[in-house]
């Protein structure tokens, strides 16, 4: 069986297919097509994304990378299209909604509006297999959750999130302060790879004996950052950029991880899963390595582009979603740009 998978939750236009088998529903996913039209380029000059500036590049996007996804998967069709309903931005969630919905109707295959944050739990299952439960952490511009995962076709339970800012946001936040542009995260990861990492002691958010044991804030990090920077400006001091960065950079890492590991003891989880584009970090992947390596928990990291948006992430949890037994969607769904996380599809 042939999935198709659409997402355009954000400044992505992504289209992938994956190949599964119904009649062994716990083998392997296969890849076939991942095609992906970024419009970073363009929100760049406004130093983060601009909703009806998505829009439109979603617009322009979608045909020319379906027809690019068709392409390379040697296929005139699937079998069904799987499409990220939520949670993200209302008009670009829109965008890829109805160019689903078209495709299903002219194609007379089954639509399945499904999670877009399930998405980048499941895509791991391509390299990796069949997931066992797990603790998933995702890291994004938009998300950071903690989530208990028992089977990719069934409610993902969320242990913990943010109280104010993403940490992809906290990163994308210090790079402006520190004049990197944006994308921050790349620039930053760079940038600290000359730091000392313990050069400024700046705070760990939400992990004081009284905080939500699985919830994370970043707020006060980010103004930490500023208050530091500011204090080199008024007394006349070079800001030592790479240890600002380097510093940064390891209190995310150390709270995010932290609160991971805790979560895998705490419900005697083995296996530790990241996904979200955020992850791609270099420190966040080495630290939790270390972690999971001194606590006999398994870690699963998807490469580097599969770990941001993409339609591939969609396809495989729509494949999963099809194995689960779900019925598709009615072409009637609305999409919902602040869906729970606990919801794997409508």
């Amino acid at each position: 069986m042939i999935v198709m998978g659409i997402e355009s939750s954000c400044d992505e236009t992504g289209v992938g297919i994956v190949a599964w088998d119904p009649a062994a529903p716990d083998g392997p996913v296969r890849l076939l097509a991942d095609e992906v039209a970024s419009s970073v380029a363009e929100h760049a000059r406004y130093g983060g994304v601009v909703p009806e500036v998505a829009s439109r590049a979603h617009l322009e996007a979608m045909v020319p990378t379906m027809r690019r996804a068709l392409a390379a998967a040697g296929i005139e069709k699937p079998d069904a299209i799987a499409v990220t309903i939520g949670p993200g931005l209302a008009g670009a969630l829109l965008v890829g909604v109805a160019a689903a919905k078209a495709y299903a109707l002219a194609w007379d295959v089954p639509l399945y509006a499904v999670n877009h944050l399930g998405g980048h739990v499941a895509v791991d299952t391509l390299e990796h297999g069949p997931m066992p439960p797990c603790i998933a952490l995702l890291v994004s511009g938009g998300h950071t959750h903690l989530l208990r995962v028992s089977d990719l076709g069934e409610p993902i339970e969320e242990l913990g999130t943010t109280v104010d800012d993403a940490a992809g946001e906290a990163f994308d936040k210090v790079a402006r302060l520190l004049g990197l542009g944006y994308p921050g995260g790349p620039a930053i990861d760079r940038l600290a790879d000359g730091g000392d990492l313990a050069a400024i002691a700046f705070p760990r958010g939400m992990t004081g004996p009284r905080d939500a044991r699985y919830d994370f804030s970043f707020s006060g990090l980010k103004t930490a950052v500023a208050r530091y920077v500011e204090g080199c400006e008024r007394r006349g001091e070079p800001v030592p950029m790479a240890d600002v960065a380097a510093s940064f950079q390891e209190a995310v890492a150390d709270v995010l991880t932290m609160k991971a590991i805790r979560a895998c003891r705490d419900f005697d989880v083995s296996t530790l899963v990241l996904g979200g584009g955020a992850t791609a970090n270099s420190r966040i992947r080495s630290l939790a390595q270390e972690r999971c390596d001194a606590e006999g928990i398994t870690l699963r990291v998807p490469k580097p582009r599969l770990c941001t948006d993409n339609g591939v992430m969609i396809a495989t949890l729509g494949a999963h979603v099809i194995a689960g037994g779900a019925p598709p969607s009615p072409l009637t769904v609305a999409t919902d740009p602040g869906m729970s996380v606990q919801i794997s599809a409508y």
